[in-house]
């Protein structure tokens, strides 16, 4: 039975996305369309879907999750996921030949995994030893893909033709891959929850400010996550001239994330 209610359930919102996105397009074809977001109309329609999603239950969850959690105990628990992720971003350097870059990550990966008690004390970031995000839509960028248009996907958020398909790798490895290494299922999917709230509550103060500074907050994240992955596919080219901030600020990211739920690290 439940497998049952999960596919209908599954194909009930495949139709829904679907109506939405053919909805969206026949009307951006009325107007006129933007270089860099040739489906501004469906991606404004999904966006609008997942802000109404964040702001029902993402969000509020996240604020008492605050309220409920210490700080310490939060940063520990936000700095371990990151340490994970620190090991993709080790991976994906290592595949774009950004030598140096991997092994910036991988002291930082077996600093915190040790002496920062398995990530709880980002020890790395407190040496001087910046974060370097990396993710296998960058890896992809880097081997030549062009990024394609530009997509609002439902939950996840901003993305593009080429990192939407990179992004499926990451879920798998960030979340399905370390999942496995869990063998009970109760455990399991209390990590991926909690996962979510603590990214989702990272991001309030960042949401917060975007509500109130932003005249309109589709471009604004649009134009920041365009801009960051083009930089970061730059940076990660032996012919860049100048490489840009790899700093763990992430505005464009987080700010994309916030709204749409991304659990990429």
């Amino acid at each position: 039975m439940r497998i049952r209610f999960s596919i209908r359930f599954l194909s009930l919102a495949a139709c829904t996305f679907a109506l939405t996105l053919l909805s969206g397009c026949a009307t951006h074809t009325l107007g006129t369309p933007n270089a860099n977001d040739p489906l501004e109309a469906s991606n404004r329609a999904v966006f609008e879907l997942n802000d109404a999603v964040d702001r029902a239950v993402f969000k509020p969850v996240a604020q008492a999750y605050a309220f409920a959690v210490p700080q310490p105990v939060r940063s520990c628990i936000n700095n371990i996921f990151l340490n994970l992720g620190d090991v993709w971003s080790w991976f994906n350097s290592t595949l774009q030949g950004r030598q140096v870059d991997a092994l910036n990550t991988f002291g930082r990966v077996l600093l915190n995994s040790t002496m920062g008690l398995g990530g709880c004390l980002d020890l790395a970031s407190q040496t001087g030893a910046k974060r370097i995000p990396n993710d296998f839509g960058v890896t992809l960028g880097v081997w030549g893909l062009e990024s394609g248009p530009y997509l609002v996907l439902p939950i996840i958020g901003s993305s593009t033709l080429r990192d939407g398909a990179g992004r499926a790798v990451d879920l798998y490895v960030n979340q399905v891959g370390y999942g496995s290494l869990i063998n009970n299922i109760d455990l399991r999917n209390s990590l991926y929850g909690l996962e979510a709230v603590e990214r989702r509550e990272a991001l309030l103060e960042l949401t917060d400010t975007i509500d109130r500074t932003a005249l309109d907050r589709y471009s604004f994240i649009r134009d920041a996550y365009l801009k960051r992955r083009i930089a970061q596919v730059a940076g990660s080219s032996a012919q860049a001239e100048k490489p840009p901030n790899y700093e763990d600020d992430e505005p464009a990211p987080t700010a994309e994330k916030a709204l749409g739920m991304t659990p990429t690290k």
